[in-house]
């Protein structure tokens, strides 16, 4: 969407990453999401960013981590008492990501998102992403329900455009297509509308409570 807007109103679309806790971590120019359009951008101007593993150690460019941050506002802990966790100097957003190697984050999913399947790990984000543009599809999520055989799997949910069609098999072959097997989802639900919360969040703790 971001290039679709780059085509039609030029090179004014910036992309930025962050939270309430760590403030602005990123900043992706237009020429960014030109080059690189899934991508969050670059550190911005005296912020620190590295990846980590779940044993807290610091991965290699290109492999996916939790994302830590160190900003020049750095936040002082919530109101009720609790903080994030800090490793280096640098708190935790929550989010995992990997940089390419242009230097530039992406967003990989949240840290409580992440689906084992048959030992690989996943993010439903990126398969999101990958059908969202797709002219039938208005919204759509995947999450990852149990299964005997694999620990867990993906299923998807799916809102088409009015006046469209798209069915099950065609929404397995287009991320056959472009991704891991893994990564199809096994289940694919048809709504009219996907559930989300006051500010347009996606509930898919409500999701999960859907009969298959």
């Amino acid at each position: 969407m971001a290039q679709q807007i780059s085509n039609q109103f030029g090179d004014v679309v910036y992309n930025l990453y962050g939270s309430t806790e760590v403030s602005v971590a990123t900043l992706a120019t237009p020429d960014d999401v030109r080059q690189a359009p899934t991508s969050v951008g670059r550190p911005a101007l005296g912020v620190t960013i590295k990846l980590f593993d779940d044993q807290d150690r610091e991965v290699p460019r290109r492999e996916g981590g939790r994302i830590f941050v160190a900003t020049k506002t750095p936040f002082e802990g919530y109101t009720g008492g609790g903080h994030k966790q800090v490793i280096e100097g640098l708190m935790a957003t929550g989010d995992v990501g990997h940089f390419d190697d242009a230097g530039r984050l992406h967003i990989d999913g949240r840290d409580d998102d992440m689906i084992v399947s048959g030992g690989e790990n996943l993010f439903p984000r990126g398969v999101e992403a990958l059908l969202l543009p797709h002219p039938a599809v208005a919204a759509i999520a995947f999450i990852g329900v149990p299964d005997d055989e694999f620990g867990q799997r993906l299923r998807a949910f799916v809102v088409a455009v009015e006046g469209t069609s798209i069915t099950t098999d065609e929404v397995k072959a287009l991320v056959k297509e472009r991704l891991a097997r893994h990564k199809v989802p096994r289940d694919v639900t048809f709504l009219p509308e996907l559930p989300r919360n006051p500010t347009g969040k996606v509930l898919k703790r409500e999701l999960a409570t859907y009969p298959t």
